[in-house]
């Protein structure tokens, strides 16, 4: 990392936001109980809808974020895992075709991590993406998606051990980011899991001496139920 090019874009407005752990804990319980408690399976179609009708349909969502900043101010910062958790809704598009609009609001953390540096990007984010839904079998569907993702960067701390820095993230980073979701789910009944990729493609990257910029990327994982 340029050290000498963060401790110039320090800023005032230094920002002191947390997550409640504890909150945070139960809400995971809370999804986790859901997952494995959902009774049934069988009895349902699968992913919670049929694709032979129009549908909507609810799911919740939780998984795991491998994540980097690429670009010229923070290129030498390595792979960060962090923790996805959200909700989501589809509906289908068209009678004709099982073409599905799915979106939802997620808490997602990302960033990169090299060695002792460290920095956490915490986001909400609201992903927009158009699924195509395929019959496998009877109990199984695969759902190919892409389309783009908004964030705003809700907490999150940038750390350099060796210069004792330990500032909030956003004094070297915008709160906002855009860019592109693609990825594949697959249903057994009502469970669903996935992968997929995610590109930044704004410069979220503050204003710096160097005019360097910085845009983040993640490979990620989910699990989850659809109702």
């Amino acid at each position: 990392m340029k050290k000498s090019v963060l401790l110039c874009s320090l800023k005032m407005n230094m920002l002191n936001n947390n997550v409640n752990s504890g909150n945070m804990k139960k809400i995971i319980v809370g999804i986790m109980a859901v997952l494995f408690s959902a009774p049934s399976f069988a009895q349902f179609t699968s992913g919670g809808f049929s694709l032979d009708e129009n549908s909507v349909y609810y799911g919740v969502r939780i998984g795991i974020n491998f994540a980097r900043l690429g670009g010229d101010l923070y290129d030498d910062l390595g792979t960060k895992v962090g923790m996805n958790l959200g909700g989501v809704i589809g509906l289908r598009l068209s009678q004709s075709s099982p073409v599905f609009l799915e979106s939802g609001l997620y808490y997602t953390e990302r960033g990169g991590k090299d060695g002792k540096d460290k920095a956490s990007l915490t986001y909400l984010e609201i992903p927009i993406l158009i699924k195509y839904g395929i019959q496998l079998s009877n109990d199984v569907v695969l759902l190919p998606y892409v389309g783009p993702y908004f964030s705003y960067g809700i907490a999150g701390k940038t750390k350099i051990k060796d210069l004792n820095i330990n500032e909030s993230s956003y004094d070297y980073f915008k709160h906002g980011d855009m860019g592109f979701k693609f990825g594949c789910g697959v249903e057994y009944n009502n469970l669903y899991a996935e992968a997929g990729y995610q590109i930044g493609v704004t410069n979220i990257a503050k204003d710096n001496p160097g005019d360097l910029d910085s845009r983040g990327s993640a490979f990620f994982v989910n699990i989850g139920v659809n109702f």
